[in-house]
């Protein structure tokens, strides 16, 4: 019953968070939407990254390792940004988005 409780209130504060930050988009997230999408889901990975070690269900070393993929793709989303005058293609957007879902998949496994 706790944990289902603890996903509500996760859902519920994701949500809050994502209908927040549509009304409150920068010039700068709105002339670059491609790297914000994946710069916002690359800190909500991290955030499940920190619950899962808070809770126990993650060792730190599991965490470093997380927290490494994900600085590479942070990493790779800025070199190819650079190639376009900071905005990132579709298909570029796609190849980042699938190396996110991989960490997606290790996390709370």
């Amino acid at each position: 019953m706790r944990a289902i409780t603890r996903k509500i209130a996760v859902a519920a504060a994701l949500m809050s968070i994502l209908t927040g930050t549509a009304f409150a988009d920068t010039p700068w997230q709105q002339a670059h939407p491609r790297r914000e999408e994946i710069n916002h889901r690359l800190a909500v990975q991290n955030q499940r990254v920190h619950r899962e070690v808070r809770e126990g269900e993650m060792s730190h070393a599991q965490a470093a390792r997380l927290h490494r993929d994900d600085r590479k793709i942070r990493q790779e989303e800025r070199d190819m940004a650079s190639q376009d005058r900071s905005h990132l293609t579709k298909p570029e957007q796609h190849v980042l988005n699938q190396q996110e879902n991989a960490v997606s998949h290790k996390i709370g496994q």
